[in-house]
């Protein structure tokens, strides 16, 4: 078996994750922690699907991957360079950023959600209006501080940036409309496929408050169980 020496190994940086800022620079260090977004987001849309099974988290999941591949389409046509060469670590395109393409397809589809799903939910309830405000404003505070920081940390020009937002609105608002015109109303069925019951997916598109209904329920059923338990037990 061929032994090599540490010398003859060339080490390649993971890229996906690896973001460079300036030496001592707060805000490029800021704008690096807040560019790995789309991993969290990433992350939690797998965390929700295995916990929860809705197909509406389902489509939505389905839509970044659509959207990004996408974006490696139009990088493909486009061929655009990124403004800074980083050697090995980033060789693909930057027209569209994929950064913002993502967050901004996130952010409009979360609106168009609160917007078209859940509008019924306690609208004249000000504390369940403030936080959709909050939740609204947050993910769209969150994408244009992802989109400052690509082209501060010089991932992206300003016009990379700017039409990969441009884009991920347009798939986002398309998606959406697949999603609530085309798809919900076959949710019913696919829910009722065999590979769907044994996976535990479900659709909860006639459920106004799925939190509420998951805690009012559980809540029911751990009273329940707890009178059952206590009734069980032998009289001293």
């Amino acid at each position: 078996m061929a032994e090599y020496e540490k010398s003859d190994i060339e080490w390649q940086p993971l890229a996906l994750t690896l973001v460079e800022y300036p030496k001592d620079d707060l805000w490029g260090k800021f704008f690096a922690i807040t560019s790995l977004a789309p991993f969290g987001i990433g992350s939690g849309f797998i965390a929700l699907i295995l916990f929860r099974r809705d197909l509406h988290t389902i489509a939505f999941f389905i839509g970044t991957l659509l959207n990004e591949l996408m974006n490696i389409i139009l990088k493909h046509i486009f061929c655009e360079k990124r403004p800074l060469s980083r050697g090995n670590l980033y060789n693909e395109y930057g027209m569209p950023s994929s950064h913002s393409q993502f967050i901004w397809f996130f952010s409009f589809y979360v609106l168009y959600f609160f917007i078209f799903r859940l509008h019924h939910i306690y609208n004249n309830n000000i504390l369940s209006i403030v936080g959709k405000v909050i939740i609204i404003g947050s993910c769209f505070m969150l994408s244009l501080i992802v989109s400052i920081g690509r082209v501060y940390l010089e991932y992206h020009t300003s016009g990379q940036v700017f039409y990969g937002g441009i884009v991920g609105f347009i798939n986002a608002t398309l998606w959406f409309g697949v999603v609530h015109r085309i798809l919900t109303p076959l949710f019913p069925q696919v829910a009722n496929l065999k590979v769907c019951e044994i996976l535990m997916i479900r659709d909860t598109t006639l459920i106004p408050n799925v939190l509420f209904f998951e805690y009012t329920k559980s809540r029911h059923e751990a009273r329940t169980r707890g009178r059952k338990l206590a009734a069980l037990k032998p009289v001293r």
